[in-house]
């Protein structure tokens, strides 16, 4: 389950529209706005550096953050939408949105495997597909999980892996109302291709040589 609420640190834009967008990225700031709530809309500028970095550790999508502004008080939010240059693929707009620890969001969750090595299947040499990295979830703000688990322990090739197999943090559900696969373990290449070979041979060895007996 989600730890303590980390601290992300922004600045009150003077100015609103592109012009004052184009001053705070010459500034080295990436400009953005807080929405929802019963509060108004905050533009805001964020630290190019300090941006890239979070965006490139991964999850900030689904991390809930503790917003601090000054002159403003702290606020629970999560990035909805980060902006990206079509060329250089770096950020040059953010939206943040404002949450309350009850609120219900839809959010994209990491999936994890562990105990390869207690899967009977993988030591045969089978394939774990994960069809599924990451699982949607309505989840509540205050209770973001960080990861789903999943128990490889006694999994045999040709097993399969539903959502109906993780447990689920507390007043989280899937987005999708269906049973789904999560991951497969499939048979390694080599016995499919040696699989493949038999059932060859034993469709060749059924097929009668025509005209054989007629000369």
């Amino acid at each position: 389950m989600a730890g303590e609420v980390p601290d992300f640190h922004a600045e009150v834009r003077t100015g609103t529209g592109k012009g004052a967008a184009r001053q705070a990225r010459r500034a080295g700031m990436v400009p953005g706005i807080v929405f929802g709530g019963d509060t108004d809309p905050l533009p805001i500028n964020v630290p190019f550096n300090v941006l890239l970095k979070a965006l490139k550790a991964g999850r900030f999508k689904s991390t809930l953050l503790n917003l601090k502004v000054e002159g403003h008080d702290d606020v629970r939010v999560i990035c909805r939408d980060v902006q990206r240059h079509v060329v250089k693929d770096l950020p040059t707009h953010i939206d943040f949105m404002r949450l309350r620890r009850t609120t219900k969001i839809n959010l994209f969750i990491p999936v994890e495997f562990i105990n390869e090595d207690k899967a009977p299947g993988i030591k045969r040499g089978g394939v774990l597909n994960a069809v599924r990295p990451e699982v949607e979830l309505i989840v509540t703000a205050g209770d973001i999980p960080e990861k789903l688990t999943v128990d490889m322990t006694g999994l045999d090739v040709g097993d399969t892996i539903n959502i109906s197999d993780i447990t689920l943090p507390a007043g989280s559900k899937p987005t999708i109302d269906r049973d789904f696969v999560v991951a497969n373990l499939s048979a390694p290449s080599g016995l499919k291709s040696s699989d493949n070979e038999d059932e060859g041979e034993t469709e060749a060895a059924e097929v009668p040589v025509v005209g054989a007996d007629e000369e």
